[in-house]
C-alpha cells in the first residue's frame, strides 16, 4: 500500500508565513526596547540598567565607590557592570527572538540587524 503523498505548502503560503514571522519579530523587537535588565559590580557599588534593545538607560554609583585617589577602580566597576548588563540584554533578546522564530538560527542570515542575533 502506497503512502499518501504529503502536500507541500505553496509559495504563497510560505510567503505568508515569512511575513507573519517578520511582523512577530518586529513586535518582539519593540517589546525588547521597553524591557530592561540590570547588572552590578563591586558588591552593588555600581549598577547599570540596559534595555533589551541594548540602550544604556541608567548608571547608579554608590557614594562609597567614589574615591578621588582611585578613579581607575570606579571606571573598572562601571565597565564591568555595563558589560554584564549588555550580555544579559543580548541573552534576553536571543530568548525572545528564539521564541518568535521557533529556534531558527538567524545568525547565519546576518541576524537581520536585530540586537542579540
Amino acid at each position: 500500500m502506497a503512502k499518501p503523498k504529503q502536500q507541500r505548502p505553496s509559495m504563497q503560503q510560505m510567503l505568508g508565513q515569512v511575513q507573519k514571522m517578520q511582523q512577530d519579530m518586529e513586535a518582539a523587537q519593540r517589546e525588547l526596547e521597553e524591557q530592561t535588565v540590570q547588572a552590578s559590580a563591586g558588591g552593588g557599588m555600581v549598577t547599570v540598567t540596559v534595555t533589551g534593545g541594548l540602550e544604556l538607560r541608567e548608571v547608579k554609583i554608590a557614594p562609597g565607590a567614589v574615591d578621588p585617589d582611585d578613579v581607575d577602580m570606579l571606571c573598572d566597576l562601571v565597565l564591568a557592570a555595563a558589560n554584564e548588563a549588555l550580555r544579559a540584554a543580548q541573552e534576553l533578546a536571543a530568548k525572545r527572538m528564539g521564541s518568535v522564530t521557533g529556534g531558527l538560527d538567524l545568525g547565519s542570515l546576518g541576524g537581520l540587524g536585530l540586537p542579540g542575533l
